[in-house]
């Protein structure tokens, strides 16, 4: 049988669409990457905010839709199955809502997914609680552009955010043990991994729980030391566990990205506190200038969100200046989204809609011209850049170590007329800039 998957939502999705893939080929079976060729078509969602819920319930009917034309023309009919956050929170009230679709899927079932869907006979809900351990994938089929790859080191979460449902989906935090990590990170490596980017819903609590204390600093080191990686990236770190440690590994292992991804969500102490963050505004303000004074070319990622219940015009106005007076390399922003079964859900000092995004918004724009500015800023220097595609003949599309694949900007160049790979590193000399992006000219192919 051949099994087509569409993945929505963060690169933890991806990671598990991978695992998916591999045991369904383990199991004797195919993976294609064309729709109308499937038997089995599973829609891999998310469920974290409300904008990823319905972009998720859009993609179901899509699919649904695909498969009343195609059934129509061929008499083709296709399983559906729609798996992952969305599926493991509201699979029996899909269930009943969504009838066109065959299977819900928890996150929890990949491994079975082969069996179940060998036996199928009949409509049904597969969801289980989670593991007290990190679970390892049986296989995993890497995706399209294996040069760039996500790696999980944990699994869950302990921080208990009041607004967020991620434990309630994927459960307590677990680390997964330091060997496998490394067992796999070599694995990709011999496959033509060059760039790893570490994922868990919080890479820096990794090895609490396995080990009885943070043990990131560690892991780091030693995937440093794995011959063919050239980038390490870290992605979804929380600022009260990025210790003076962590900061010198950073500053000390070349492979190690200039780059790391906090999100930090808001400065008011009080909204802080609301949030059930463990930061403060003081302790957001230091961790910053750590990181800056050791790597004075770090770009740091973050997410705010406005308009969280009791948030005031004044906790508003302090979260924009310190916007403007910081001045992130890379930042999102986004409109509280209510989540039923959260404290921050339950509150009756909800904000309305209109200023909530009138509030993002604001510092979007303010955003614009610090990326601007910070991205002119580059322009001279030459850097060296992944490539990740050729948008068009003699016009190439690549990375540098400042940019997360599908999050980040790109970089335009030109000069290189034939040869190039995808996953080649490049030097480029950064001619022209915009709000988020980059151009220039090929200087020379790294050759190594």
């Amino acid at each position: 049988m051949k099994l087509h998957i569409e993945t929505l939502g963060c690169p933890k999705n991806f990671n598990d669409s991978e695992g998916l893939a591999g045991i369904w080929e383990q199991a004797g079976h195919e993976v294609t990457p064309f729709l109308g060729e499937a038997d089995v078509i599973v829609v891999n969602t998310c469920g974290f905010i409300n904008d990823a819920k319905r972009e998720s319930i859009d993609k179901i009917f899509d699919v649904v839709r695909f498969r009343e034309e195609s059934e129509e023309e061929t008499g083709r009919r296709p399983l559906i199955v729609v798996s992952g956050c969305l599926s493991q929170r509201y699979g029996e009230e899909l269930f009943g809502e969504i009838p066109e679709v065959d299977l819900f899927l928890g996150v929890n079932e990949y491994e079975r997914f082969p069996e179940i869907i060998e036996n199928f006979e009949k409509r049904a809900v597969y969801q289980s609680g989670c593991p007290d351990q990190f679970e390892e994938f049986s296989a995993r089929k890497l995706g399209d552009r294996p040069y760039s790859e996500t790696l999980r080191i944990a699994e869950g979460c302990n921080n208990r955010c009041a607004y967020c449902v991620i434990p309630l989906i994927r459960g307590p935090y677990r680390s997964r043990p330091m060997e496998r990590i490394l067992e796999e990170a070599e694995s990709m490596a011999k496959a033509g991994t060059k760039e790893l980017l570490l994922i868990a819903q919080d890479v820096t609590e990794y090895g609490r729980d396995l080990y009885g204390e943070l043990r990131l600093p560690e892991l780091l080191q030693k995937l440093c030391r794995v011959d063919g990686i050239r980038w390490i990236r870290l992605m979804y770190c929380y600022e009260d566990k990025i210790t003076d440690e962590l900061i010198q590994v950073m500053a000390s292992e070349e492979k190690i990205c200039n780059y790391i991804d906090i999100p930090l969500q808001h400065v008011s102490d009080k909204v802080l506190q609301a949030m059930r963050r463990r930061s403060t505004s003081a302790s957001i303000r230091e961790t910053i200038r750590r990181l800056r004074e050791a790597m004075p070319d770090i770009h740091i990622r973050t997410t705010f969100i406005t308009g969280f219940p009791g948030e005031t015009e004044e906790d508003f106005e302090e979260l924009a200046d310190f916007a403007e007076e910081y001045r992130f390399e890379r930042l999102g922003v986004f409109a509280y989204s209510r989540e039923e079964g959260t404290p921050a859900g339950d509150r009756k000092d909800q904000i309305d809609e209109e200023v909530k995004t009138a509030r993002a918004d604001s510092i979007m724009r303010l955003q614009v011209d610090i990326s601007r500015e910070i991205n002119e800023a580059k322009i001279g220097r030459v850097l060296e850049v992944m490539v990740d595609g050729e948008d068009e003949e003699g016009v190439w599309i690549g990375r540098t170590e400042y940019d997360a694949p599908e999050i980040d900007g790109t970089v335009i160049f030109r000069g290189a007329d034939a040869g190039l790979q995808l996953g080649d590193m490049v030097k480029v000399l950064i001619e022209d800039a915009f709000d988020y992006d980059l151009a220039g000219t090929l200087v020379e192919r790294i050759r190594k």
